[in-house]
């Protein structure tokens, strides 16, 4: 055998070590991502549990929520679904298909509402959306209404002089707006809006707290409760945390307190390719809430339309 076929075997079997770990450190880093994204990622239950879903922050139209909780309602391992709420609400629209979504759960099983720190005004909603609602006794509750927020310029606009001008299909086209005072009738057609969503609130008071419509509109007048407070008007049932959740299931529908409470969440998914528009400025809004604390203030971003949402004012 010549020099030459001995160094292309040697070469050859350098080649094959090379690529053995090359394939290995491929094989090890599909292992780590594998590791990374299994927290992350329901795969199922393998025991019947109670499924716990935390309702956090500022409320909006989330369809992979609402799936998640849907699938709740198909597992038959999952016996009850408890609600933790800790949020002050967000869209009227968003709040209305959360509370849709729960209510499709609680046709089939047992809904119980265990409410934080503040469960107001949208976060109530959802709130109503469970057969039996327990909160503390300092949670801020109730702020039962609905907003619509506009932001005017025109005294800014007249300092530093710059003028709008409109080209209107209709006369109420694009009203009210920023740019110029809102005639009567675009004030009279949004508080309508407002008020036929307001009236649905207090329908949903009324049918899932068992109370009359003068009471439930005395009590609807936008003011906040404590849980004790709510509990003395019928805003809620019961003060305390899960344990009396718990209690709850036990006493009601015999689902024993040592089935394991087991949280369920949306898997988490990154991904930076294909975000334009809107999408861009929701990534943008929570890459700034990853650097920094993300305020009621900068989620209120993206909200548009009627809110119903509760935050103190500012001094």
């Amino acid at each position: 055998m010549s020099s030459l076929d001995i160094e292309t075997i040697i070469d050859r079997r350098r080649l094959k070590r090379r690529l053995s770990l090359w394939r290995l450190a491929a094989l090890i880093a599909l292992g780590v991502a594998i590791l990374v994204i299994l927290p992350n990622t329901r795969i199922g239950h393998s025991g019947d549990h109670v499924a716990r879903v935390t309702l956090a922050g500022i409320i909006v139209d989330d369809r992979a929520q609402q799936e998640l909780i849907r699938s709740i309602g198909e597992d038959d391992n999952v016996k009850a679904l408890m609600l933790y709420i800790d949020s002050p609400g967000g869209t009227t629209t968003g709040s209305e298909a959360l509370y849709e979504t729960i209510r499709e759960v609680g046709a089939t099983k047992p809904v119980v509402a265990v409410l934080g720190t503040v469960a107001a005004s949208g976060g109530y909603i959802a709130a109503l959306s469970a057969d039996h609602i327990v909160s503390r006794g300092n949670t801020i509750t109730g702020s039962i209404g609905v907003l619509f927020q506009l932001t005017r310029v025109t005294g800014l606009m007249e300092t530093i002089g710059v003028d709008v001008d409109f080209v209107r299909s209709a006369p109420l086209k694009a009203q009210p707006n920023m740019f110029e005072e809102p005639p009567r009738a675009a004030l009279r057609s949004t508080q309508a809006m407002v008020d036929a969503s307001y009236d649905w609130f207090i329908g949903l008071v009324v049918e899932r707290r068992g109370l009359d419509e003068d009471t439930a509109r005395k009590l609807s007048d936008g003011r906040v409760y404590t849980g004790w407070q709510a509990q003395e008007n019928g805003l809620v049932d019961a003060i305390g945390g899960e344990d009396v959740a718990r209690a709850w299931l036990f006493d009601e529908h015999d689902i024993d307190n040592d089935l394991p409470t087991e949280e369920w969440t949306v898997p988490e998914e990154t991904n930076f390719t294909g975000l334009t528009g809107q999408a861009l400025g929701h990534f943008a809004l929570q890459l700034v809430g990853a650097i920094g604390e993300k305020t009621l203030s900068t989620k209120g971003l993206t909200l548009d339309g009627l809110v119903s949402v509760w935050q103190p004012a500012a001094h």
